[in-house]
């Protein structure tokens, strides 16, 4: 394999953790506490193996949340690597709407402005969808400067990848929720100095070896 120069890619992996006992039925965001369940485990599992499968890992990442390290473990473990934190990576603050039942924060007025037009919301008490994505991207940046030209995996949260990817594309923060990004799926982008480059989004299945710009 030829050594990376500082002209080369970095290729970063982002993997949404795997499937809790609340995942469509709550908003977690960052309480404390929530384990991955049994499907979640296996998820996580069955995405190690995939990524096992890509030579030369540089680094694995993971938000601080219990649910996002669990999913890193695995991945961690089959690649020889020890997992980092970085907080960069954490789930949105949704404030106030932290815990709260998906179904009731449907009727709310302001979820239509949620899916619509995200740049204009901030959850009481929270984050906003713009400082989110400021903040996802800032720490992609952080660890792309820590492994130029490598391969790094990033265990992060649906709404921070979503917005990730959104960036990368070049598409609108207000269009970001139109972007599906399910338990344990791997979405890959390539940063070069000449911008980046979407390889793929909310892959669940399938090889990820050849993953690589075109």
């Amino acid at each position: 394999m030829a050594r990376p120069t500082k002209n080369s890619p970095t290729l970063i992996l982002m993997v949404r953790h795997g499937r809790t006992p609340t995942t469509g039925k709550v908003l977690p965001g960052r309480a404390a506490g929530l384990h991955l369940a049994d499907s979640g485990k296996a998820e996580a599992e069955a995405v190690a193996k995939r990524i096992g499968e890509i030579k030369g890992v540089s680094a694995v990442y993971a938000s601080p949340l219990e649910r996002a390290r669990e999913t890193a473990a695995p991945i961690g473990k089959i690649l020889g690597q020890k997992v980092q934190i970085h907080k960069g990576l954490l789930e949105c603050d949704f404030g106030d709407w932290t815990g709260a039942q998906l179904t009731a924060l449907m009727k709310k007025p302001e979820w239509t402005t949620v899916q619509k037009a995200p740049s204009t919301f901030r959850f009481p008490h929270g984050e906003s969808f713009t400082e989110m994505q400021q903040r996802m991207v800032s720490a992609l940046d952080d660890i792309r400067a820590k492994h130029p030209g490598g391969i790094v995996v990033c265990v992060s949260h649906a709404d921070p990848i979503k917005a990730a990817v959104a960036h990368a594309m070049g598409t609108h923060i207000d269009l970001f929720q139109r972007i599906v990004i399910s338990t344990c799926s791997v979405s890959a982008v390539a940063y070069s100095p000449s911008g980046p480059v979407v390889l793929t989004v909310n892959s669940t299945g399938g090889s990820l070896a050849d993953l690589r710009p075109s």
